[in-house]
């Protein structure tokens, strides 16, 4: 019997739209698929075979995040295949940071209202997401709620699981001052701080169509840039350098996220005249009049992630992020001190 409820449908849920998105979604998910996946889309469960061998304690390591209000953007623009790729980078960016491999992914969308085609186009970019990481999309969940969500607009999260071996593990505890960080590049605003965006410009009044000339393209196209993804690099550099510990430059900035990755009695110094920030930031600072240190304080400021490495070390961490992709530089050192961020 067909599986069909013509009450359901009538109260806002139409259950046949969620098997067409299944269908749509099935190429995306498969191209993610890695040598531990069991199974394909159905099951009451994701299935994953880890593979621990050589591995002395193998620890997972676990993220959970979503999009936020960066969201909005992708509504005003009905651009819905990038958003997928912010939802994946929240999460594995933070595994890696571990010096864990993401291993899987699952995500969240709930929505106003099930359209296929476009719960298709967030679904490819989960999957374009996983593929930069190497981890698997190894399930979801779309819940249509009428009433709840506005019938254009919906919510996307989701989390992943990474593994590493637990004497791999990156250990603040063996930081030490003269210690060099290294600056890997941002692709722009990433996913953080779009309350304060969406407050500076009028992005329900056409901001979004503005032709910026110092940003080469329309404002909402750089705005809605997908969160840029660090783990194939980072899980190179562990094997190139001794890297102390690495932060993920999200919500709260340089002082909120470096401080969470220094070990005791250790201080971030940063020099600003060393950092290559992107001309959206002057941009979101000038027409918002936002002061120095909040900006510090919410964006990324053009730099993703920042890498704790020995000082020595330093060389040949940034040969092997260049060599991977990533044209990283130093911005600064460790210095001792009472802990948190000197900017000079």
């Amino acid at each position: 019997m067909r599986s069909e409820s013509e009450s359901y449908k009538a109260a806002g849920v139409d259950i046949t739209a969620g098997y067409r998105a299944v269908e749509l979604i099935k190429r995306h998910v498969e191209s993610t698929v890695t040598p531990g996946v069991i199974g394909g889309l159905g099951g009451f469960g994701g299935l994953f075979r880890p593979d621990i061998s050589g591995m002395k304690s193998p620890v997972l390591v676990s993220g959970t995040d979503g999009v936020g209000t960066k969201l909005k953007l992708a509504f005003l623009m009905d651009k819905h295949d990038t958003v997928g790729i912010d939802c994946v980078a929240m999460c594995v960016n933070d595994i890696v940071c571990s010096g864990a491999q993401p291993l899987f992914f699952l995500d969240y969308i709930a929505c106003g209202k099930n359209v296929p085609e476009r719960i298709a186009d967030i679904v490819k970019g989960v999957a374009e997401g996983c593929k930069q990481a190497g981890a698997a999309l190894i399930g979801g969940e779309t819940a249509e709620m009428p009433g709840f969500y506005p019938e254009d607009e919906y919510d996307l999260a989701g989390f992943a699981v990474g593994l590493a071996d637990e004497d791999k593990l990156l250990d603040s505890g063996t930081m030490r001052p003269g210690d060099a960080l290294i600056a890997l590049p941002s692709s722009g605003v990433h996913s953080n701080g779009f309350s304060l965006v969406r407050r500076v410009f009028d992005v329900e009044g056409g901001a979004l169509g503005r032709c910026e000339p110092e940003l080469g393209r329309t404002l909402g196209e750089a705005l809605l840039e997908p969160t840029r993804i660090y783990v194939k690099p980072v899980l190179a550099l562990l094997k190139a350098a001794r890297v102390r510990a690495i932060s993920h430059i999200t919500g709260g900035g340089f002082f909120e996220n470096i401080p969470r990755a220094l070990g005791p009695g250790l201080t971030a110094r940063i020099e600003k005249a060393r950092l290559e920030t992107p001309p959206i930031f002057a941009l979101i600072a000038r027409e918002g009049e936002i002061p120095e240190r909040d900006m510090y304080n919410t964006f990324n400021m053009g730099v993703g992630m920042v890498a704790a490495v020995a000082g020595e070390d330093a060389d040949a961490a940034l040969r092997s992020l260049k060599e991977n992709g990533v044209a990283a530089y130093a911005c600064g050192e460790v210095v001792s001190g009472e802990g948190g961020v000197e900017l000079w």
